[in-house]
């Protein structure tokens, strides 16, 4: 990488809407907007890659707008992953230290996350994270870094992202064809987590939904760890597809329609207003008409319904239904929609609130939106994950020095 870029850091968010590529640089600790570009996505079916030529282009030009505004070389990017082949699970393990005390050093934490993970996957599945809840050391729970401390069995319950091994293959191949390294990968739902959630609703216990256009991420916290994850195959464009397939228009008159008029409570639509649809006639379409607004409230409501059911009963199979102390908290371009949160307060029989993104130093407000949480998100993921790596690598190097310092 160039000298100059080292501080910079990239992330590449390639949903089935839009392709973006969002810039920061990390001066004297603090992450500081640099840059993006936003492309519409291309060669993308239901949250996967279908067709990588036009996929990779609207990378490729995202990321060419993302330089200009940087005014620097992009050459390596942190990508998310999400869609239906997104999997959790949870899995305990642990290990003896033998009859004798011992202090607990960060080996012995990694060897019994490993412990943990070591569960049968599919051919095809891969780990994309593994995230501690707790560490139990001699039947003491609750203890979030057990480094340090001094006992003779230490386990710890873990919660596991998985993913298909080639739905992620294509992802990074696609960011290959367009010109950039991939460094890593970040489960989008976790990502947006990040940009969105306080400490004290993970703490209390919330859940997460990103509603993408394919899909809609869940993660669920719960006393500051992941409890839950999951992908529910129900995202923005089953509502634009709604109401094209009622109102008898192109999907693109369909999402702009659903933009200005869009509400999933049928009773907050005044009855008597009207719309006008269609017009076309240039392209071919039908010619222009009024309808109710209410219609689309009654084409919208159902959906809105259908997954806000599917998002309860996931999590009462997770067993995370009773954990929501805070709520939930909705994120992604689909939380736009008037009237979800209405329609999940009484559905989920809890609070919801929209969740929007942290704001960066010097961003600008047109990425404060909650379709940008994702992407925001993994550059705070991102940069916590570096800070702790180069912490433990500090401590390392500390410990290494005093044991030969003692030898002489």
């Amino acid at each position: 990488m160039n000298p100059r870029n080292e501080n910079l850091i990239t992330v590449l968010d390639a949903g089935s809407s839009k392709s973006c590529v969002l810039v920061a640089e990390l001066t004297d600790g603090v992450l500081r907007y640099r840059g993006h570009g936003v492309e519409a996505s291309r060669g993308m079916r239901r949250g996967v890659i279908s067709d990588l030529g036009p996929a990779a282009e609207a990378i490729n030009q995202a990321a060419l707008t993302a330089e200009r505004v940087t005014k620097a070389p992009i050459e390596t990017a942190v990508v998310g992953v999400g869609g239906p082949h997104i999997r959790g699970m949870n899995s305990q393990g642990g290990i003896s230290m033998g009859s004798r005390m011992k202090e607990i050093t960060r080996e012995d934490v990694r060897s019994a996350i490993d412990r943990a993970r070591s569960i049968g996957l599919a051919p095809d599945r891969e780990v994309l994270h593994l995230l501690p809840q707790q560490f139990i050391l001699d039947d003491q729970a609750g203890i979030h870094d057990p480094v340090g401390m001094v006992g003779n069995r230490l386990e710890v319950n873990l919660h596991l992202s998985t993913c298909s091994g080639s739905a992620v293959q294509s992802v990074v191949t696609c960011a290959n064809k367009a010109g950039l390294e991939v460094v890593d990968t970040i489960f989008e739902g976790i990502a947006a987590a990040e940009a969105v959630l306080s400490a004290d609703e993970r703490e209390l216990g919330v859940c997460l939904a990103d509603i993408g256009a394919a899909s809609t991420e869940l993660v669920v916290f719960f006393e500051g760890s992941v409890a839950h994850t999951a992908v529910l195959p129900i995202g923005g464009d089953h509502f634009t597809n709604d109401l094209a397939v009622g109102l008898h228009v192109s999907v693109e008159e369909a999402e702009q329609l659903k933009r200005t008029y869009g509400n999933c409570v049928v009773t907050s639509v005044p009855q008597l207003n009207e719309i006008e649809v269609g017009g076309d006639l240039a392209t071919g379409g039908q010619p222009a008409r009024m309808v109710r607004q209410r219609f689309l409230a009654e084409v919208l409501e159902p959906r809105a319904r259908e997954l806000l059911t599917m998002l309860r009963d996931n999590l009462r199979s997770g067993g995370v239904l009773e954990a929501m102390g805070a709520g939930c908290v909705f994120t992604g371009g689909g939380a736009n929609l008037l009237g979800l949160l209405d329609n999940a307060e009484s559905l989920l029989r809890v609070p919801a609130r929209i969740g929007y993104p942290v704001p960066l130093s010097r961003m600008p407000s047109e990425l404060a939106k909650p379709e940008f949480s994702a992407a925001i998100g993994m550059l705070l993921y991102t940069h916590r994950t570096q800070v702790r790596k180069a912490s433990e690598e500090q401590g390392l190097r500390q410990k290494l020095k005093s044991i030969f310092a003692g030898s002489f």
